[in-house]
């Protein structure tokens, strides 16, 4: 699960505390033994989440002064999490306790604002970033079929070569049934979810011209038959030095860079609580973003 996922833990609270209005007394609830005011509301939750939800109110307001997260960044975040969960997303908001992707954006937002004030204190190396872009796997779409054995697999690659169609020999031979009932399909493979397949694999896959279909691949589940439908041409380092820049540095990104971070903005924005009850809101930092 990527780093983003863990970053859905707080903005419930925040969101519900937030739509309190504190002075109010409206009646929110009525019962034959009492009434519920607005007021009471705001203070059940005040004494439940209050601490927690005003910290991250508080750098919301704060970061967003300085450091820009646009819709597009979000929803490109939100993309990126649909793309890694696949048809898991829907029940990952739900484990976190979130009830719409709304629910989960505003969380986001102020990950990636924390992000960004955190990684002014990361330093990267030239040679980091050449290396990252030697290593750097682009888009590929990957389609496979695994067998047992060596024979197996070369009498597939047979099939195949005499003309048989890729989907049908996968949903007929495959032993990984997940991928045969899509015709081998896997999705895409690329930097961010590369390392969650063999290394053997990867080597094979990248190595293939598009609609070129592999020799017999051994790896650590036993032979796969691999064919490349569509390849992403990488592009040439200096047009990817700043996206490699940020995933390097965000790959280094510790809890510890963004409290110390977060330490940093609120001291520069002379943040004041004047509710007694708050005071402490921001002595223990709540790292959002996550790793």
């Amino acid at each position: 699960m990527k780093k983003w996922i863990l970053a859905l833990t707080l903005a419930g609270g925040v969101l519900a505390l937030s739509a309190c209005n504190q002075s109010g007394s409206e009646t929110i609830a009525q019962s034959k033994a009492g009434d519920v005011t607005q007021e009471e509301l705001y203070n059940a939750m005040k004494e439940k989440v209050g601490d927690k939800a005003l910290q991250q109110l508080i750098y919301e307001k704060v970061l967003s002064k300085k450091y820009k997260v646009s819709d597009k960044d979000v929803n490109d975040k939100i993309k990126q999490l649909k793309a890694d969960l696949g048809s898991n997303f829907e029940a990952a908001l739900a484990q976190y306790g979130y009830q719409s992707e709304n629910d989960l954006k505003s969380t986001l937002k102020l990950g990636m604002l924390q992000e960004k004030a955190a990684m002014k204190d990361i330093k990267v190396t030239e040679k980091e970033l050449k290396d990252y872009y030697n290593n750097y796997k682009t888009d590929i779409k990957v389609r496979h079929i695994l067998v047992k054995d060596l024979k197996t697999a070369k009498d597939v690659e047979n099939q195949l070569k005499s003309g048989k169609k890729f989907e049908d020999v996968a949903k007929k031979e495959s032993t990984d049934t997940v991928s045969a009932k899509e015709g081998g399909d896997l999705g895409i493979i690329n930097n961010q979810n590369a390392g969650q397949f063999d290394k053997d694999f990867i080597k094979a896959a990248y190595a293939l011209k598009v609609n070129e279909i592999s020799a017999p691949v051994k790896t650590q589940f036993g032979y796969h038959i691999i064919q490349v439908t569509e390849k992403k041409e990488k592009k040439p380092y200096n047009e990817m030095k700043q996206q490699i820049e940020y995933e390097v540095k965000s790959s280094k990104l510790t809890n510890d860079d963004i409290n110390k971070a977060m330490e940093r903005e609120m001291k520069a924005a002379n943040v004041k609580i004047t509710d007694k009850d708050l005071k402490d809101a921001l002595k223990t930092q709540t790292t959002t973003a996550g790793q």
